[in-house]
């Protein structure tokens, strides 16, 4: 890929449902923020009749296959967004690894919930799995339905990650022309350090005064930064995870930090953050500091 002289919205393309929905996703994205959309396919190798020389017997095939979907997005992109700068990728890789390389140059990278291949019952497939836990740029998952008048969502925690998230949802929300829903849970089970036991007594009423101050601080700076933007605060005593999933039904976009805080912080992607990609009704966007 040359590099492009503007960050484009980048699209995975497999011929799959859930990516044709991607497609659309991306491409009113990529409308909205006036940006080139950049539709990508990749050919997986097939692991069949090693050793070989010469041409492969699977990739013409398979190329073949890959530009015809490529074609048949840009088709689904010229019925939404007649006018937008489009350009197609076919490529020779394991997916995920070809769009983590394309996702060093975009805007924000965007995949179906899951795609052509693997089990019908997964809720998540590999390859967004992989690019949301790992991609140096946003990435959205699309899934569920996005509810054109809903607000965008985010969830607050205090983390690096999490600031990132923050000020991506105010963008979002700011170029959608409707509301922010910040949304910061916090549990009655924490503790001080590794194998400390909890105290006896806790004043929950102080827990949740310092709770309410970290969510204002963490918005103040943005609010003033959009203030076209309305932002409605919930503060609760809940698991995160639940506790957003709880507000996506009626939601355009929910996003998150890729990594929360807690001791695990080589891990690419939080355990909440992959609760919410396997079951949230909106599209997620996963944000990484």
């Amino acid at each position: 890929m040359n590099t492009p002289t503007r960050p484009p919205v980048v699209v995975g393309v497999d011929g799959s449902p859930s990516a044709t929905e991607a497609v659309r996703w991306a491409a009113a994205e990529a409308a909205r923020r006036a940006l080139p959309l950049w539709l990508v396919y990749a050919c997986a190798p097939v692991a069949a009749e090693y050793p070989t020389t010469g041409r492969p017997v699977w990739l013409d095939p398979l190329t073949e296959q890959g530009a015809q979907w490529l074609a048949a997005a840009e088709e689904t992109v010229r019925e939404v967004h007649p006018g937008l700068e489009t350009h197609r990728e076919l490529r020779h890789g394991y997916p995920a690894a070809e769009l983590l390389d394309l996702a060093k140059d975009a805007a924000v990278l965007v995949t179906g919930h899951r795609g052509i291949g693997g089990f019908e019952g997964l809720l998540l497939g590999s390859v967004s799995a992989a690019v949301a836990a790992h991609a140096r740029c946003p990435v959205v998952v699309v899934r569920g339905s996005s509810a054109p008048d809903g607000p965008v969502i985010v969830g607050v925690d205090g983390s690096a990650a999490g600031d990132a998230a923050i000020e991506f949802a105010f963008a979002e929300a700011s170029a959608r022309g409707h509301g922010l829903l910040a949304v910061h849970a916090w549990s009655d089970i924490a503790y001080a350090g590794a194998w400390m036991p909890l105290p006896l007594v806790i004043d929950w009423d102080e827990v949740a005064g310092d709770e309410e101050r970290l969510l204002a601080e963490r918005l103040a700076g943005l609010s003033e930064k959009y203030p076209d933007v309305p932002v409605r605060r919930v503060l609760v005593r809940d698991r995160a995870a639940r506790a957003l999933l709880k507000h996506t039904a009626d939601a355009q976009l929910l996003v998150v930090g890729g990594h929360g805080r807690h001791l695990l912080t080589g891990l690419g992607m939080g355990s909440t953050t992959r609760a919410l990609l396997h079951h949230a009704d909106c599209p997620v966007a996963v944000v990484h500091a």
